[in-house]
């Protein structure tokens, strides 16, 4: 069994049978040992799978268990996201097929398996994380962030499933709708946010393809630890502001000197906060330098990636304190909310 693979979890199981006959009648000249099916343990949303015929391999992509949201888990925007994009992005895995719920009924799509390590909370077992490791790890971070938005987006199909136009105040309202329906608390500083955001909205002048959900962990890189052969978890990829993406990409990009809330609100710290990897100032100097884009409103990009984590983990809270989900982990998510919260005002208020 792969390194990076489980036994089925019980009651995310798949019909393989269905699944081998879809594959055998759409994918040509595939082996004829028979199928094999394995799960991949990360992913806290999405369920990915391992597909084996013989040698030949494939990965499973498919929308978590129960209710999912209206437009959430799109298994069909991603496939077409990922037939757009990995022509011209290299870690983009390519989409093999696509499949509606007649198969086995559920939307899923079956793509190109990628090997390599994921880096999440710890480096591989006997790995020394030296500060060239960590240099060379964040400038390729900063690198395929400046590669994808360096993408003609109008070149692609995705001007068909966008809107680039007033990207910024859409996703300003939206997420300042959705905090408001996971409330649960009131939280000192939420409306002077609000209020600051909304009358500070910037955007930049170019659009670009971005991924929206840029972060190590979603990053597969090669046994040298030199370069990136992989980038997950596409579905929330759209056209829109590019200093939006870098800003996502910050939040979760920890330094050695943040406090301890934001370090370990989601439990244990990445291995950015290692020291060696550049600080966010740094990646951000560097994504300027390569990019050629103005940072100057780079404050209004990081208040927003705070705020939009913070209801992120609220949504979450919400689904605990209803009794939605019984998992302890989220019960204390509600301190790490009113931190960011802080922690957004605090980004706001810097010049």
């Amino acid at each position: 069994m792969a390194s990076d693979t489980i036994p089925i979890r019980k009651g995310e199981e798949l019909d393989a049978a269905a699944i081998e006959t879809f594959m055998r009648e759409h994918l040509p000249n595939l082996p004829e040992e028979p199928l094999t099916v394995e799960q991949f343990s990360f992913g806290k949303s999405n369920l990915t799978y391992l597909l084996k015929l013989g040698n030949w391999e494939a990965v499973l992509r498919r929308p978590p268990l129960g209710p999912v949201a209206p437009r959430a888990h799109d298994m069909e925007r991603e496939y077409r996201i990922l037939e757009e994009i990995s022509p011209h992005f290299q870690a983009a895995p390519k989409p093999f097929l696509y499949a509606d719920k007649s198969v086995m009924g559920t939307p899923f799509f079956i793509m190109e398996r990628k090997k390599g390590i994921v880096l999440d909370t710890d480096f591989p077992e006997g790995v020394v994380p030296t500060k060239e490791i960590c240099r060379n790890l964040s400038e390729t971070m900063v690198d395929h962030l400046v590669a994808l938005h360096n993408i003609d987006y109008t070149k692609t199909g995705l001007t068909e499933i966008t809107r680039p136009e007033g990207f910024m105040k859409r996703q300003v309202s939206g997420w300042i709708q959705r905090y408001e329906k996971a409330k649960t608390d009131d939280i000192e500083g939420v409306e002077k946010l609000k209020k600051w955001m909304i009358t500070h909205v910037a955007e930049s002048e170019e659009p670009a393809i971005i991924h929206y959900d840029y972060k190590l962990n979603n990053s597969m890189f090669d046994e040298q630890l030199k370069q990136m052969v992989g980038l997950f978890d596409w579905e929330m990829t759209t056209v829109g502001d590019p200093l939006a993406d870098l800003g996502v990409a910050m939040c979760y990009w920890i330094e050695p000197d943040d406090s301890e809330l934001l370090k370990r609100g989601m439990g244990k710290p990445p291995i950015t906060a290692t020291s060696g990897f550049m600080t966010r100032d740094e990646f951000m100097e560097s994504y300027a330098k390569k990019s050629g884009r103005d940072l100057t409103n780079m404050n209004f990009y990081l208040t927003f990636a705070y705020f939009k984590l913070a209801v992120i983990c609220q949504q979450i809270y919400y689904r605990w304190k209803k009794g939605q989900t019984k998992d302890e982990r989220f019960s204390r998510l509600d301190d790490f909310v009113c931190g960011l919260i802080q922690y957004s005002l605090y980004t706001a208020d810097k010049k």
